[in-house]
């Protein structure tokens, strides 16, 4: 069979489909394909058609659909809102029609989308719509009761209210009451730099606030192109050719559009494939199977807790889940069996994962099928549009097999961490993104990732800082120290837990209310352990986290076994 490498050559080599040239970016050279869209307003204008885009419950877009609806859009941001190339717009809400409209335009007359997370309490969806120096914010009706909770927005922030039934912020009027209001329903037309910045995500890191990792048109699209890439590389090495599909793809859209994996895996992948989305209001498995059944959803990308969900469904609900035929990961490890049980569960479903991050525009490593299930743990092999890289303490490459820090560069990384000197001078080295993991390369480059460096905790694939969680549990004022872990967790991978000493009365359920406002739910630790005496410490003052950690596993472990 013929070796990855040998097709990735034949594949990007001059002429090619996927030709790959050489380009300036962010003042280094950078690997590019050449036939590629060259910002996303092309990818969208060039999937206008008939095919079906999006479906929400019983509404359906086609991409022509989008692309008009998308236009209205950014004809009100140009005209209405003065909103200009490098503006930022926000957008916070369910996974509804209007999200994916809202980024189209926004990118589409050059302004930078922000994905503002939803789950955010008003604390810090205030610290991003500031961060972010946000100009115009799309928001439904949850969110804009939590913007009515915020004390203080930036400066002229003018809000759009979607599916909106009150209204009780300033500045706020209703998308839909606004869109009656324009005259021409033209895209305006903008120059737009490939390099330009499109996009802003939020990343929890291991202290203080989430870092809005900025990046380009070009590091996008290069994340779509090499997942396309890497599909066509698999069925070269198997001498085959891609099949034709006697139906429209579709996907089922489970995980939120403010992630890396629901906009650029999911959402903007669908464009060149023209792939119908069927888009889901919370993960709920029952309706997912139930859609993926109706719809015939061949295509299923989410966290290994959602996947998992969908195996232990499909083995008692009698669902007809056999049109699946893949059902990808990221953003938090599989545990080997589940790989196994994704391949005995939909038959002819092969399991897929990968590793990335939002720095990455979520590619890095990919690995799917045979490979997958002969290598469960591993996360695959690097993009091609990527180098990846095992250092050691003092920035020295280790042998193969040898574990480090993974680094990592290429054209699909951001360009900074918006507004944060001090994390870019401690991240982007010489080109390389230091990402706080600890891995190693086999002898075929496979990439395997077994610890990580970073104070973090990856719930469901979502990172969770844990200084973050300690500064807010310490404003109790009954909290003397804290310590916060993760705790595995069969279903999440992990669940945040904290080991916590006091001044006095305060049991884990008094926490949870008085932290409530200040954090997401899924930041508010589950386990709780109240410690009566001072947490442990090194010589040099360090608490024992390691320690804390394993005897809250421990205490985990017990209580599961009663």
């Amino acid at each position: 069979m013929m070796k990855r490498t040998e097709a990735i050559e034949q594949l990007t080599a001059p002429g090619a489909q996927y030709e790959l040239e050489d380009v300036e970016m962010y003042g280094r050279t950078c690997r590019w394909f050449r036939h590629a869209p060259t910002t996303l307003r092309d990818l969208f204008d060039q999937a206008r058609s008939d095919a079906e885009f999006f479906v929400y419950d019983d509404e359906r877009l086609t991409y022509e659909d989008a692309w008009q609806q998308a236009s209205r859009i950014g004809r009100l941001l140009v005209d209405n809102f003065d909103v200009q190339p490098g503006d930022r717009v926000a957008v916070s809400m369910r996974n509804y029609p209007e999200w994916v409209l809202a980024y189209m335009a926004a990118t589409s007359i050059g302004a930078v989308i922000v994905g503002l997370n939803s789950l955010w309490q008003p604390e810090e969806m205030e610290y991003g719509l500031i961060d972010s120096g946000t100009k115009v914010l799309f928001a439904d009706q949850e969110r804009l009761d939590m913007l009515a909770k915020c004390t203080e927005l930036p400066t002229g922030l003018q809000v759009l209210g979607v599916r909106c039934e009150s209204i009780s912020t300033p500045n706020t009027q209703p998308l839909a009451d606004a869109l009656d209001a324009i005259g021409s329903s033209e895209m305006p037309a903008v120059a737009l730099d490939p390099d330009a910045d499109a996009t802003i995500f939020y990343t929890s890191g291991s202290t203080g606030h989430p870092k809005g990792v900025v990046s380009c048109h070009r590091a996008i699209i290069a994340a779509l192109m090499s997942w396309e890439l890497d599909i066509h590389a698999a069925y070269l090495m198997l001498d085959a050719e891609p099949p034709v599909p006697e139906s429209q793809p579709v996907a089922l859209v489970g995980v939120p559009l403010f992630h890396v994996t629901g906009t650029n895996a999911i959402f903007l992948h669908a464009f060149r494939e023209q792939r119908r989305l069927i888009s889901m209001y919370r993960w709920d498995v029952a309706q997912a199977a139930e859609l993926i059944e109706r719809e015939r959803v061949d295509r299923f990308i989410a966290p290994a807790a959602m996947t998992g969900d969908l195996v232990e469904y499909a083995r008692t609900s009698g669902r007809d889940l056999s049109s699946l035929a893949v059902v990808g990961g990221g953003g938090a490890p599989r545990a080997p069996e589940q790989v196994r049980n994704i391949d005995k569960s939909f038959g002819e479903a092969l399991p897929n994962t990968g590793w990335g991050m939002t720095e990455t525009n979520a590619i890095g490593a990919g690995i799917a099928g045979a490979d997958y299930l002969e290598r469960p743990e591993s996360s695959g092999r690097c993009s091609a549009v990527l180098e990846l890289r095992i250092v050691d303490e003092f920035g020295s490459v280790m042998p193969t097999g040898e574990r480090g820090e993974l680094l990592v560069r290429g054209t699909s990384m951001c360009r900074e961490y918006w507004h944060r000197p001090d994390a870019n001078a401690g991240t982007f080295v010489d080109g390389w993104m230091r990402t706080g993991d600890v891995a190693y390369l086999d002898d075929e480059g496979f990439l395997f990732i077994v610890d990580r460096i970073k104070d973090l905790v990856i719930r469901g694939g979502e990172n969770i800082g844990c200084g973050t969680v300690e500064a807010a549990i310490l404003e109790h004022p009954a909290v003397l120290e804290v310590s916060v872990y993760g705790v595995p967790d069969e279903r999440l991978g992990e669940e945040v837990g904290a080991t916590i000493h006091t001044s006095g009365d305060l049991t884990p359920e008094e926490l949870r209310e008085f932290l409530a406002p200040h954090l997401a739910r899924f930041e508010i630790p589950r386990h709780i352990h109240i410690s009566p005496k001072p947490l442990p410490r090194t010589g040099s003052g360090k608490i024992l986290k390691r320690d804390l950690r394993a005897e809250a596993a421990t205490r985990v472990e017990a209580l599961h076994a009663k």
